[in-house]
């Protein structure tokens, strides 16, 4: 009798504790990270909070107004850090994913770079690392450790998510001060349009794929302007300055 009691406190200890990737729904990422010198600088938080969602979390800054679900239980998501070891010559970064009391879920490969502008080198070492996640396999399947509904309705919300977001860093653009002007690179990085400083600081001239045109500020949104067919087109576009 004695034995079998302690065989199920074994039993029972070892499933509270065998925690996995897939048991959390939520991530939070940090707001600044202890390599940087400012909150997001470069927007690398931006991206890594981004890239999460792409592989399926549904993320969160530690600086957000958290979800009831999210905020009553520490230990119901995932903690991401980012970890520079680069050198002068070579960015390199990894991403760490850890649970409420530290423990090390998940380290990606190291992504590396060796651009000398900082915030191509570090979109390019931090996207390497990210290609860690498909080999992850991620898919958030529900425990004891979440409130959520996971019902069908909600899947497909989560995937809709997914998706959005996945479009969503393709038309993310960085802008990377230039002479006179910026260059706007996606997150490959490639470069996009450049754009050249006029009198106003609302309006830039602007070169995409070889059309001409201006790139406006209007209600907080910038817009690619051009005639095309003696019409005007103007495209929304998302910049990060």
């Amino acid at each position: 009798m004695k034995k079998y009691i302690i065989l199920l406190v074994v039993l029972a200890s070892s499933h509270g504790f065998s925690q996995t990737i897939n048991d959390y729904k939520y991530a939070i990422v940090p707001s600044k990270f202890t390599f940087l010198k400012e909150k997001d600088q470069y927007r690398l938080n931006t991206l890594t909070k981004l890239l999460m969602e792409k592989y399926g979390f549904v993320t969160f800054f530690d600086t957000d107004i958290l979800p009831t679900e999210v905020a009553e239980n520490n230990c119901n998501k995932i903690f991401v850090e980012v970890q520079s070891n680069g050198s002068l010559f070579m960015t390199k970064m990894s991403v760490v994913l850890k649970d409420c009391k530290n423990n090390i879920l998940f380290t990606s490969v190291e992504g590396k770079s060796r651009e000398k502008e900082y915030q191509t080198s570090y979109n390019q070492a931090l996207r390497e690392a990210f290609n860690s996640f498909e080999k992850l396999g991620y898919k958030y399947i529900g425990n004891v450790n979440s409130n959520v509904n996971t019902n069908e309705n909600n899947n497909v919300k989560v995937s809709n998510l997914i998706d959005d977001n996945k479009i969503a860093i393709d038309l993310f653009l960085f802008a990377q001060p230039v002479e006179n002007g910026f260059q706007l690179i996606d997150s490959s990085p490639k470069v996009i349009m450049k754009i050249y400083k006029t009198s106003s600081s609302i309006c830039f001239i602007a070169n995409k794929n070889n059309i001409q045109g201006v790139l406006i500020s209007k209600d907080n949104q910038w817009f690619f302007e051009y005639i095309s067919n003696s019409k005007l087109v103007s495209e929304k576009v998302e910049v990060k300055f």
